[in-house]
Order: C-alpha cells, then structure tokens, then sequence
C-alpha cells in the first residue's frame, strides 16, 4: 500500500552511450551532427534551466500557466482511478499540477533514462502524495514498446503525459512512431496529453532561441567545452558561433554550431577538419498549427478530443484517445 515512499524502482536504463563513440561519429560525418541529449550534462542542465527562466523563451511560462489554468478540465477528461504515465518525466514539475487536480489517481509512473534525476523526483512525489502508489522506471522513454510489463499491468485506465514540446524535438515520422508505441502501451481506452509549441512570428521563435542574453548560445556551445573536459578536445568556443533558425518551410526551428575560420580541432587524439561557416547540427524544435498536430496524432491511431491553449495562443496541450 502507499505510504509516502516509493512502490517500486525499476533500473531498465539502457548501456550506457559512449560519447566519444557518438561525438566522433557524428564529426566525421559529411554533414557534421550531434545528437541534442548530449547537451545536458551538469553545466549544460544548470545552463537549461536559466533558458526557462529569460523573458524571450515563452515555452516553460505558456505551458505550466495553462496546465494550472486547465488542470481540473483536463482531470475530468481523464476520470477517477487512472494510471498517469509521464514519459520524459525529469524534475516531476508539471505533473503536479495534474496529480492535485485528478481524482484519486491510482498511481503515478515517471519514466526517464536519467537515473540521477528520476529518483529523488520520484521520491519527492511519493512524499507529498502519500496515497499515490508510485513507480519508477529508469529506462528510454522513447521506445515504449520495450517498456517493462509492469508499466501497463493495471486494470486502471492508462493515460500517457508528454509535457514539454518534446515531441518537437522528433521529426514527424519519428513522432508518429513514438506515438504509436504509447498508444499501444496505454491499451484501448487509453489516453495521451501531449504539449506541443504553436507557430507564430518568425520573429518571436528567433528571440526564444537567441536571447539577448546569450544563455542560449552558452548551452548551445557547452557541448563544445564538454568535448574538451571529457574527449580531451581542444576546440577554441571563440572559433564557433551558436546558430538558431527558423525553417518557416519546414516549420522548425534548426538549431547549429557554425565554425567561424577554417580550423583542425582534435578529439580523442583524432584531428577533425572544420571550413568557415560550416554547419554542426545539433536539435530540431518543429512547431504545429492545431490542425497540422491533429492530423500528426491521427497517423498514430488516436482521435484528436480536446485542444487547450494559452491566453496568447502561444502554446497547445492535446487530449489524444486510443
């Protein structure tokens, strides 16, 4: 029975990625490219949560705004009893405001590949909601077909949250096949909330992802000091220059680390060549109109029920059924 401490902790993490395996990978390639997860080490994490907090970046301030205004609307689509699975849950911040709304909830699993985060999160919720039967699941959220069992061993009703924008993060098909593996996770009847950034002036998405202040381009730009304090790297952050831009034809915002000069830079004892202005990508944000996310969620398999927006249109939530 719950009593304020977790039920159940389950280590599923996968192997471990070498990043000097990825990273020099990802140099040698002909378009140069490092995966965005590899931005939040300590420094880079630290440097995330300072990006939430400048004036420019709407995400974090829209979403958590309309989750406290919507909250009981959204629990009384999700009903009494249910199981809430957060994919992604990191910090365990927006869920909060969920878990206070909902009708005595059954249980709560927060599932994250950071170990280090996810269980004093967990802990922390299973102290404040000591009725609340939580599970914690360290694993990769993004493949929810190798979930353990136990994450849909439930007779309860299963309801997917996916906060953030994250799914912005995922190109479309690679979003439509995440979203297909949570709804066949969640089960008939189940059900899905899922943030996702709008489109807007080409010019405020600019200024979110290149405040005045450079924070964003010191996150941006700590994977090249992580490289240096981990790969023995020595690449000069002078040389390169943080780039965000907005693809109004694809809809993303395309997020690069430009090389200033021609230059050598060694990794690991590898010397990689960079021309001027040449291009290392590092992170997508797709943004949706309401429609374009629908129709996204419907390639998955789930009917598009409730949309919520933020007092300046700014943000969406989505309420998706099995």
């Amino acid at each position: 029975m719950p009593n304020g401490t977790l039920a159940a902790y389950l280590d599923f993490a996968p192997r471990e990625e070498s990043f000097r395996d990825v990273a020099l990978a990802g140099l040698t390639r002909h378009r140069k490219a490092i995966p965005c997860r590899f931005l939040y080490d300590a420094p880079g994490s630290a440097l995330f949560e300072r990006i939430c907090e400048l004036p420019e970046y709407y995400v974090t301030r829209a979403e958590t705004a309309l989750l406290a205004e919507r909250a009981g609307e959204i629990a009384a689509r999700i009903g009494p009893r249910a199981r809430l699975i957060e994919f992604g849950s990191g910090a365990s911040t927006k869920v909060r405001l969920l878990l206070e709304a909902l009708d005595k909830p059954s249980s709560y699993v927060p599932i994250d590949i950071s170990g280090g985060m996810l269980h004093p999160a967990a802990s922390a919720i299973a102290a404040d909601f000591p009725a609340l039967e939580v599970i914690a699941v360290c694993a990769d959220y993004m493949d929810p077909s190798r979930l353990p069992t136990l994450v849909a061993a439930t007779r309860d009703r299963r309801v997917g949250f996916f906060p953030g924008s994250t799914i912005g993060n995922l190109t479309p098909d690679e979003a439509v096949r995440f979203l297909r593996g949570c709804r066949t996770l969640l089960g008939p009847g189940g059900a899905m909330i899922v943030g996702a950034d709008l489109k807007k002036d080409p010019r405020a998405l600019h200024a979110a992802y290149n405040d005045a202040a450079g924070v964003t381009a010191q996150f941006t730009l700590n994977l090249l000091a992580r490289m240096n304090r981990e790969l023995s790297a020595d690449f000069n952050l002078k040389r390169f220059a943080h780039e965000a831009v907005y693809n109004e034809g694809a809809g993303r915002v395309e997020i690069y680390i430009r090389s200033l000069m021609d230059q050598l830079v060694t990794i690991s004892g590898r010397r990689v060549a960079f021309v001027a202005d040449e291009r290392m990508h590092i992170e997508y944000s797709y943004k949706f109109t309401i429609d374009e996310f629908r129709r996204l969620a419907a390639r998955a398999g789930f009917k598009p029920l409730d949309c919520w927006t933020d007092s300046e249109d700014r943000f969406s939530v989505h309420y998706l059924v099995a």
